[in-house]
C-alpha cells in the first residue's frame, strides 16, 4: 500500500503565483494541496482547521507576514512543517523565520523541482537550513539581537518628510519643499505615524530629533 500523500497548504496573496504553485505541487503523486489563502488572518484559521503536514507561506502579505502565521500555527501545532517563500534574501527575515520555527526559507526564484524536493524534505522532518546560516543565527542569539531602528520601516520619501517634521515645517511647507501636493504630504504623514505607532506629529518630531541626536550621521 502506498503512503498517504503529503497534505499541503499554500499562502500567497498573488492569485497567479498561488495557482502556479498549486498546479506544480498538485501534479506530484505524493503531494496534495488541501487548502490555500491570500491573507494571513484567514490562513491561520484555515490551517488550524485543516491541519496540513506542510505549509508554504509567502513572507510578505497585505495583512501581515508568513513569519507571523508560522509563529501562530507552530505555537499550537508544532507538527506542521513550514517553508517561508520570499522574493527577498534578507538576514533579518531569515532570523525571524527560524525563530518562528520555520523548517526552511526559500527564495521564489527557486526551480520547481527544488521546491518539490523542499516540501518532501520538511515533510520527512528535515531542515532546509544551511549549517552556516544556523551558526549565524546561534551567534546572533548568543550576542543578543540588535535593537531595531524604529525608523527602519519608513520609505526614503517618508523618512525625508519625517525629517522636515522634525525641523518644524507644516504640511504646506513640506509640500513646497518637496514639490508635492499638500494632500499627498498629509497622506504620507498619516502613513508614517501609523508605521511608527504614533498619534500626533509632535510625537514624530520628538522621535526623529532623539534618533538623529543618537545617530549624528542619520541624515
Amino acid at each position: 500500500m502506498s503512503a498517504a500523500p503529503i497534505r499541503l497548504f499554500l499562502l500567497d496573496d498573488h492569485e497567479v503565483v498561488r495557482r502556479g504553485l498549486k498546479d506544480l505541487l498538485d501534479h506530484e503523486d505524493d503531494i496534495e494541496v488541501v487548502g490555500e489563502s491570500g491573507l494571513a488572518e484567514d490562513a491561520v484559521e484555515r490551517i488550524r482547521t485543516i491541519k496540513p503536514d506542510v505549509a508554504v507561506l509567502d513572507a510578505r502579505l497585505p495583512d501581515g507576514s508568513g513569519i507571523e502565521v508560522c509563529r501562530e500555527i507552530r505555537s499550537t501545532d508544532p507538527s506542521i512543517a513550514v517553508i517561508i517563500l520570499t522574493s527577498y534574501d534578507d538576514d533579518d527575515a531569515l532570523f525571524a523565520a527560524i525563530m518562528a520555527g520555520a523548517a526552511g526559507y526559500v527564495l521564489k526564484q527557486v526551480r520547481g523541482t527544488d521546491l518539490v524536493d523542499a516540501v518532501r524534505r520538511v515533510a520527512a522532518g528535515q531542515s532546509l537550513l544551511d549549517p552556516a546560516v544556523t551558526q549565524r543565527v546561534l551567534r546572533r542569539i548568543r550576542e543578543g539581537e540588535p535593537a531595531e531602528d524604529p525608523l527602519h520601516s519608513l520609505t526614503k520619501q517618508e523618512r525625508r518628510i519625517l525629517d522636515l517634521i522634525g525641523e518644524g515645517l507644516t504640511n504646506r511647507q513640506i509640500a513646497a519643499e518637496m514639490f508635492l501636493a499638500e494632500k499627498t504630504v498629509k497622506n504620507y504623514v498619516t502613513q508614517l505615524l501609523s508605521k511608527l505607532g504614533l498619534e500626533r506629529r509632535t510625537q514624530a518630531a520628538v522621535l526623529v530629533t532623539r534618533h538623529d541626536g543618537k545617530n549624528p550621521r542619520a541624515r
